[in-house]
């Protein structure tokens, strides 16, 4: 599925089945939510806390989906096409940053 398509999928599924988009500060709300849902799995992980009985029925796939979804609902209503904001932030990126990782020392070590 590319981009695009996702993007129409998920606008699709909105004007279907969920009736309409929620407000773009609920969005951002919600996408705050999701993001910590996902840094529960990640610290559960990959750090030091231990799961709690609630945490193991989180899926670190299913939280980035999460996070994937309310990002594309808040991409479709404000306009932002994401592929070609992707692209556009991958140019940015390769200018900007081209060299900038291969000559920081910290990450040499």
């Amino acid at each position: 599925m590319t981009i695009a398509e996702a993007q129409k999928e998920v606008d699709d599924w909105i004007k279907t089945k969920g009736v309409r988009y929620f407000s773009e500060l609920t969005n951002m709300t919600i996408l705050t939510e999701e993001v910590g849902e996902l840094a529960r799995i990640m610290s559960r992980t990959y750090g030091e806390q231990s799961f709690k009985d609630s945490d193991k029925k989180g899926s670190l796939g299913d939280e980035i989906a999460d996070v994937m979804w309310v990002l594309i609902c808040i991409a479709n209503q404000t306009g932002v096409d994401l592929t070609d904001a992707f692209k556009k932030n991958l140019d940015k990126k390769n200018s900007r940053d081209a060299t900038r990782h291969l000559e920081n020392e910290k990450l040499k070590k």
